[in-house]
């Protein structure tokens, strides 16, 4: 279960910073991945749990989600979240862009799979993988170029 509320997270945490959720005076990175993660985690624990051990399993979801969203939220940053529209924006179908964060030492790897038209506006589906203190979490997602330019999950 944990492994999939961290995939979840590292997927809505970009979601975050692609749609440029985090700017001066709304939430912090790790305060929103935190938020994230946690309805995640009782999401999914709601989906595991039975019976009388339901509620446990959504408390332990929360929880667990919560503290997960909140360290990926913490990792990533503005260098992460440009680096990311970057390759939506450059890069061709199946050509990986890959870097590591100067300031976390965290790996990014985002590849975009396809590309097509939708509503007359570009879309990609990608995938994007994380290395963060040694756990790899791969994850894909689609994005379409908003009419400002920016990247928005879907």
């Amino acid at each position: 279960m944990i492994k999939a509320i961290r995939a979840l997270a590292v997927a809505l945490v970009t979601a975050l910073f692609l749609a440029g959720c985090a700017q001066h005076g709304g939430p912090t990175q790790e305060q929103a991945g935190a938020v994230v993660g946690g309805a995640l985690g009782g999401l999914l624990g709601a989906q595991v749990g039975g019976g009388s051990g339901r509620t446990a399993a959504i408390i332990a979801g929360t929880l667990a989600g919560a503290a997960i969203g909140g360290n990926i939220g913490r990792t990533m940053d503005e260098v992460d979240r440009q680096r990311t529209a970057q390759a939506l924006e450059t890069q061709p179908d199946h050509r990986t862009s890959r870097w590591q964060n100067p300031n976390t030492g965290h790996e990014y790897a985002v590849t975009p799979v396809s590309t097509r038209e939708t509503g007359g506006r570009p879309c990609r589906t990608f995938e994007t993988e994380a290395i963060i203190d040694g756990q790899r979490e791969t994850v894909t997602g689609q994005a379409c170029r908003t009419a400002d330019g920016r990247w928005e999950i879907q």
